[in-house]
């Protein structure tokens, strides 16, 4: 864990993530990073420079019309004396029972985004804390690159000033590998996901070309992230 909140701080303070007074809502979908945030965020706030306070929302995809079982999550946020709200939507149904999206991921994250910020607006959140982690933000800019043609990516910080309300990233330089570790060094077992197209995806495809590219050239995603912080593009800097 000592290795996650490194990175994690490095994160805030170079982003500036994190200011006096925040309340922030903890996206958890109960899969590994997001679980893992959760906790380091907890444990965080105990030496953090600043005062905040934390929260915790599940949105519930409800694939096939059916409630997801978040009481795992639910006691990880008993323990961790954080308030944890669990909010049941449609959106499972909508993507892929109505609109049988071929490619689900992009409308599935816009959806669930949306409800997850309106959601924490109704707790009084303002910043809200995702779980992509340093392995996501290359696979996101490669696939930008190479499936849309354009060169860009999620932002450490995503503001909607419209709604007081930011959209935080802490994982940003945490790589995949160390999140694994960090899961099994403190017992944390995510849930298992109810998504039809889990280990389906464009995603997917991209993580395993990145896997075999990394295995080939030693330190080839590091390059790229160091050239995405490099370019200055969407919130990104050195």
């Amino acid at each position: 864990m000592q290795k996650i909140l490194g990175y994690i701080r490095k994160a805030c303070e170079k982003y500036n993530m994190i200011s006096d007074g925040d309340s922030i809502a903890v996206g958890v979908s109960g899969g590994k990073d997001s679980l893992v945030l959760l906790r380091a965020l907890a444990e965080y706030r105990r030496f953090s420079p600043q005062s905040f306070t934390l929260s915790a929302i599940s949105v519930d995809m409800r694939y096939g019309g059916s409630d997801t079982d978040f009481s795992a999550v639910s006691e990880i946020c008993a323990g961790l004396g954080v308030p944890y709200r669990v909010l049941p939507t449609d959106i499972g149904q909508v993507v892929f029972d109505v609109r049988k999206e071929p490619n689900p991921c992009s409308l599935c994250a816009k959806m669930r985004r949306g409800a997850l910020i309106d959601e924490a607006r109704s707790m009084s959140c303002n910043k809200i804390a995702l779980g992509h982690n340093f392995n996501d933000v290359v696979e996101t800019f490669m696939m930008c690159l190479f499936n849309e043609g354009r060169i860009g990516c999620f932002s450490p910080v995503t503001q909607y000033p419209d709604r007081a309300q930011d959209l935080i990233r802490p994982l940003i330089l945490a790589p995949e590998k160390d999140i694994l570790s960090c899961c099994r060094r403190n017992g944390i077992v995510p849930l298992k996901s109810p998504c039809p197209a889990d280990k389906h995806t464009a995603r997917e495809d991209m993580k395993r070309w990145l896997a075999e590219r990394e295995r080939a050239d030693r330190g080839f995603t590091k390059r790229i992230f160091g050239a995405l912080e490099r370019s200055g593009i969407d919130g990104w800097h050195e």
